[in-house]
């Protein structure tokens, strides 16, 4: 196939768009993208400042890059989780983080060290806590946490995600699933800050399929951790993305119909009747929102060492 834009061989093909282009329009392409998603859904503007959620994988680096590439004041974090498992993951995920930072002078890597700050790392409070094997919930109370905390503390408007198009469905795909319409009412590209010690968080990948930004990485030089997290393995999540990537396989864009067409139904009104949010107040001891009487979950997991 040629490529749309300038009759050269297209490099890359995408199905779901019935779209071909080539190495130099690609790129292109891709930021005009995310600048239409960041636009549509008013995630932010020039102005603000947008902390990035950091993993050292590829959808968090090429948000980063896109970023930059887009005029946008951003700086990342990246949370140092102590994940070894015989791996040595968090290092080499952080040393990637690192590297990008130093490439970007006018970008700042925070590194949120969880073993110092807290004195465990996550495969020691798993072990505690007596879920060895599947530290995934701890692990997502720990980031939510600190990413929120980072992003107030350091006065960012808003805190940015690298999540694609594969992860939105994938969630989208579970929830429906299980009808658990508390999550289906909260998923959204934009959270907005509630003035109660939330930050906004936003995905602008949402709609980039995840082919698309390891293509985009790829072209762009970007390094990044190729591994998955050695927890990851056998998560429900990624059964989710096989049975979509099946779909996918049969009906180019069904992923995109099912987690767009979701989109527009939200906003059409599904969900809309008024449901009732617990009472939020500050926590004791971080002073971050919760529900709970007295501490936070997050504080708790330290309480209880």
């Amino acid at each position: 196939m040629r490529c749309r834009r300038c009759g050269n061989p297209g490099a890359i093909n995408m199905r779901q768009h019935k779209l071909s282009l080539c190495l130099d329009h690609f790129p292109e392409w891709f930021l005009e993208q995310t600048q239409r998603a960041i636009k549509n859904y008013r995630m932010f503007a020039h102005a603000e400042r947008v902390l990035v959620a950091i993993s050292g994988g590829k959808d968090s680096l090429a948000l980063w890059d896109v970023l930059l590439k887009l005029g946008y004041q951003a700086d990342g974090v990246y949370i140092d989780l102590g994940i070894d498992h015989g791996s040595s993951y968090s290092a080499r995920s952080k040393d990637k983080a690192a590297a990008f930072a130093a490439q970007h002078p006018a970008a700042r890597l925070i590194v949120v060290d969880i073993l110092h700050l807290y004195g465990e790392s996550i495969p020691q409070v798993a072990q505690r806590r007596h879920r060895p094997q599947r530290p995934c919930s701890i692990c997502g109370l720990i980031k939510r946490h600190e990413m929120n905390r980072v992003a107030l503390e350091g006065g960012y408007d808003v805190l940015a995600t690298g999540h694609n198009l594969d992860d939105e469905a994938a969630t989208l795909f579970g929830n429906v699933l299980h009808w658990q319409v508390d999550y289906l009412r909260h998923q959204f590209p934009v959270l907005p800050a509630d003035g109660q010690g939330l930050a906004r968080k936003v995905k602008p990948f949402c709609r980039f399929y995840e082919r698309e930004t390891a293509a985009y990485t790829l072209i762009r030089g970007i390094d990044y951790i190729e591994d998955e997290c050695p927890y990851a393995t056998g998560a429900t999540s990624l059964a989710h993305k096989e049975t979509l990537n099946r779909m996918e396989h049969d009906s180019p864009g069904a992923k995109m119909h099912f987690y767009t067409n979701f989109l527009k139904a939200k906003e059409a009104g599904l969900f809309a009747a008024e449901e009732t949010a617990p009472e939020l107040h500050p926590c004791p001891q971080c002073r971050q929102p919760t529900s709970a009487p007295d501490l936070c979950n997050f504080c708790r997991l330290w309480e209880e060492k």
